[in-house]
């Protein structure tokens, strides 16, 4: 399918996302960077690269696909980076060796262009005896702030933030210092925090009954300690845990609320569901995610991305008749999933076991986004009962040809190495799948454990003409943006949104359609039910911000959560305006700071 007309002229702020970003030698314009990435990418198909270079050049012309920004930066360049986003990185080992060997693997992997995540969790409380010295153990925070300082260093220059996650579980010792982390202005600004909640905590929460903060017993365990069994994190299974003490859950569950209703952090993974859902679940147990945690990860593990530019598959755009390209949708995504899992061949990785593990799996990461300037095109507003159904529709559509193709991938490449039939196809997600298609699986197998993941998308959507990001409602129609120049000086850029521009450029002067408003005019709860309508076709995770507005009441703010819970999510963030959280997108002329988790 060709892209749609455009009335809509490149703005200049997406040349200089090109320019500054993804720009590579002498390139004159963009559709020499999708040359480039589209024959560097078909490298990996042998002897048919030519005919593959033809199609995948198509498929990115036009932003009809927008590939993660390492593989735009990186593929068909002499840079010695690596083409995924982000890692998970290893279990940080309870010592000083083992902290700083994973301190530097993590440099390592930032300096090749990775986003890292850590669960800090198997980190000793503060106040412990150390193991081997006899000293005082400091704490997982105190450690996240030499990893804080890293991430500085090594990306001190440049047009890309340093991006990383830290997770903590909901039972260790220091579970509160970690949720009050970033009540500091400036504290750990290189990370986003969010808390491992399991379903035993929220059980919890709900019967206002005791919750013990624990951790795996050692030889320093003091005699007579209460101990209780738990799978914990960086252990094949469950282990003795002494009680360190005694709270009440519900108070602990309203501090983390209160955090995030001041600073926008920590955000809350429901860890046991995202363990539950996880195709791999008979081999890996998850406890940690890529910095913007669309992609829960095991150990090593890493995200290789890319979205499809939903805008780009809108016939007729704002008449009566306007309707979704749903054959080009379906087209796109099979080429998507081919192109993703070329990468994986031909990308470079900053440790032997990252590439050991995206081998074994070949996961990928394919999402959407523009889903909300779409929606307005096809006369939906985002907080629509109709709305969702028409996301799901397209979420649907998007999810099976994904497994479709993988599995035709299968048949013609191989399954992926870890594959194994019988606990594959007994896992959650799959059994959502079609019979037909679980039928193909047994027989043929599928090339990627997993397929789809909803990110962020932040900056190749303003590459794309600023359209709305992911599957997040339009931000505001005309905004604020704080870029880094290619120095990594900031400046702040007037953006609007495409689907407005669209609007104006086609139909000058004309009302706008209600479709078309900004995010905080739409109520958290129909953020909430946005995400829950699209989850159970997405067997990784989708990034999400509720921005709600800042004279939302508590009560309104809270409740977010448990629905999260409640509605099956895997992750849930909430943002309310605050002076002491910087921010990169504002909407125009306003003076306190909007926006959520710094996008991949």
């Amino acid at each position: 399918m060709s892209a749609i007309p455009d009335p809509v002229a490149w703005p200049d702020v997406s040349r200089l996302v090109w320019e500054t970003r993804y720009r590579w030698g002498d390139e004159v314009d963009v559709g020499a960077t999708w040359r480039r990435v589209a024959r560097a990418v078909a490298a990996a198909e042998g002897a048919a690269r030519e005919r593959w270079t033809d199609e995948f050049a198509e498929l990115l012309a036009g932003f009809r696909f927008l590939p993660g920004g390492r593989i735009l930066a990186g593929a068909g360049t002499d840079r010695d980076v690596t083409l995924f986003n982000c890692f998970v990185m290893g279990p940080v080992a309870d010592s000083i060796d083992g902290i700083f060997d994973a301190l530097k693997e993590g440099a390592l992997t930032m300096q090749r262009g990775g986003g890292i995540g850590y669960d800090f969790s198997t980190l000793r409380p503060a106040g412990t005896p150390a193991r081997s010295t006899g000293g005082v153990a400091s704490g997982p925070v105190s450690f996240m702030r030499i990893w804080d300082a890293m991430c500085g260093t090594v990306l001190a220059t440049g047009a890309r933030r340093g991006a990383m996650m830290a997770t903590l579980r909901c039972d260790h010792p220091d579970i509160e210092s970690f949720v009050d982390a970033k009540r500091e202005a400036g504290s750990l600004r290189h990370f986003n925090l969010s808390v491992l909640v399991s379903d035993e905590f929220m059980a919890a929460v709900r019967a206002d009954a005791p919750w013990p903060l624990v951790f795996p017993a050692t030889q320093g365990t003091a005699p007579g300690a209460a101990l209780v069994r738990r799978a914990w994190s960086g252990t094949p299974g469950p282990v003795d845990c002494a009680v360190a003490r005694v709270i009440p859950a519900r108070a602990l569950w309203e501090r983390l609320l209160r955090a995030a209703w001041e600073t926008a952090e920590p955000g809350v993974l429901f860890v046991d569901r995202i363990n539950a859902e996880n195709n791999l679940h008979w081999r890996e147990q998850l406890s940690a995610t890529n910095p913007c945690g669309e992609i829960p990860l095991p150990a090593y593990g890493a995200c290789n991305l890319g979205s499809l530019n939903l805008v780009r598959f809108i016939l007729d755009p704002f008449e009566p008749g306007a309707r979704l390209d749903l054959d080009g949708l379906r087209s796109a995504t099979r080429l998507a999933i081919r192109f993703l899992d070329d990468v994986i061949d031909i990308s470079a990785f900053p440790l032997p076991s990252q590439a050991a593990s995206a081998r074994a799996t070949r996961r990928l990461g394919l999402g959407v986004t523009g889903l909300a300037d779409a929606l307005a095109m096809l006369g939906q507003s985002y907080d629509a009962w109709t709305a969702r159904g028409v996301a799901e529709d397209i979420l649907r559509t998007v999810a099976l040809a994904a497994y479709e193709a993988s599995v035709a991938l299968a048949r013609e490449k191989g399954a992926f190495p870890a594959f194994e039939a019988e606990p594959y196809l007994a896992g959650a997600f799959i059994r959502r799948l079609p019979a037909p298609l679980r039928e193909a699986i047994a027989r043929h197998g599928i090339r990627n454990s997993h397929l789809l993941a909803i990110a962020p998308a932040g900056t190749i959507s303003l590459l794309a003409g600023n359209v709305s990001s992911g599957i997040e409602p339009v931000f505001a129609l005309d905004a604020e943006r704080a870029l880094l120049d290619a120095d990594g000086t900031p400046r702040v850029h007037r953006v609007r949104d495409y689907a407005a521009a669209f609007w104006d450029a086609r139909y000058p002067g004309e009302r706008y359609p209600p479709g078309l408003v900004g995010a905080t005019a739409i109520g958290g709860t129909a953020h909430l039910q946005m995400q829950a309508c699209l989850q159970p076709w997405v067997d990784n995770a989708i990034s999400k911000t509720i921005n709600v507005a800042a004279d939302s009441s508590w009560e309104s703010f809270r409740d977010l959560y448990d629905q999260a819970h409640r509605r099956g999510l895997k992750g849930c963030t909430v943002y309310r305006p605050s002076a002491l959280r910087g921010a990169v997108l504002t909407p125009a002329g306003s003076a306190c700071c909007e926006g959520g988790r710094e996008p991949d």
